[in-house]
């Protein structure tokens, strides 16, 4: 069984066609056929079900596949690992991150990174923080920023960085926009604009209300900031936002307020994987982080 079958296989069963593989693979599809052939010949098996202009995988076939990809992850990861041994100022960091820390946090981190090692690149991976913690674990990406970051998680490590405040965020012309704090509970009667299901900010504003006593009527769900903040804006309801994604810009036609009550905060790191090593450029960034944080926080971040 050579790797060039098994990269032919994987890429024929992805798109189901053995002429678009070959074109993506920049070989003849005469090729393809002759290591599919051979392969299914070395196995014993039909991998694909052969009838019109598509093919698709027997059961055998996606068996086969699932563990196929899973070596050919495993296989890429140690070319890489080897690679950033030999060269671990020029490798590439697969950085996972939330939508919340966007905006300000990502952008801030990577361009002060770069200007010490600037021949590391990155792969930018958005997601929520269940999913960015499943591909950390898989070796899907190899760092993820998280809030609030996992104390007890079996399989990844959590790093806090800091800590930071949820704010309220208000229309403009609300009754209670000009207050300069307020306790949670004032808000109790109004709708909500908050993130949908699967997201930590969600559950953090949730926990909050229930604690003084109510669960809010949510009016509209998004998935990224921006948008819950034009929802707010419009007049749609209010929302709890972290403080780092409200005190960058003012905001049109809304507001951010502090709130005194409950202490309604999240923390934020990363998350590195707890059942392998990081590879020589992922270490330089771990390493960078925790500096550049703690002259951050030593200046009162």
């Amino acid at each position: 069984m050579e790797l060039r079958q098994i990269k032919y296989f994987i890429k024929v069963a992805e798109l189901e066609h053995v002429s678009e593989a070959a074109a993506e693979l920049h070989v003849a599809q005469s090729a393809v056929s002759r290591q599919i052939a051979n392969l299914e010949i070395e196995l014993g098996v039909k991998l694909f079900l052969r009838g019109g202009r598509k093919i698709s995988l027997t059961p055998v076939g996606e068996i086969f596949l699932e563990h196929v990809k899973r070596a050919m992850l495993e296989f890429n990861k140690a070319e890489r690992a080897i690679y950033e041994f030999l060269n671990p100022e020029s490798g590439t960091i697969r950085l996972g991150f939330p939508t919340s820390l966007a905006a300000k946090t990502l952008p801030n981190v990577i361009s002060a990174f770069r200007k010490e090692h600037p021949q590391i690149g990155f792969q930018l991976h958005q997601g929520t923080v269940s999913e960015l913690t499943d591909a950390v674990i898989t070796g899907q990406i190899d760092i993820a920023f998280v809030s609030p970051v996992p104390s007890n998680h079996e399989d990844v490590e959590g790093h806090i960085f800091f800590t930071e405040k949820m704010m309220a965020l208000l229309p403009n012309n609300h009754e209670l926009a000009n207050e300069s704090h307020l306790r949670l509970g004032q808000l109790k009667n109004e709708p909500f604009v908050i993130f949908r299901q699967g997201y930590n900010i969600r559950d953090i504003i949730m926990k909050a209300c229930s604690q003084v006593g109510f669960q809010p009527r949510i009016a509209f769900e998004g998935e990224d900031v921006e948008t819950i903040k034009g929802l707010v804006s419009a007049n749609l309801g209010v929302s709890l936002l972290p403080e780092i994604t409200l005190t960058d810009l003012p905001i049109r036609d809304a507001k951010p307020i502090k709130i005194i009550e409950p202490n309604v905060s999240r923390t934020v790191g990363i998350i590195l994987p707890s059942n392998r090593e990081v590879a020589p450029s992922e270490q330089i960034f771990f390493e960078f982080l925790q500096s550049y944080y703690e002259r951050l926080n030593n200046f009162g971040y």
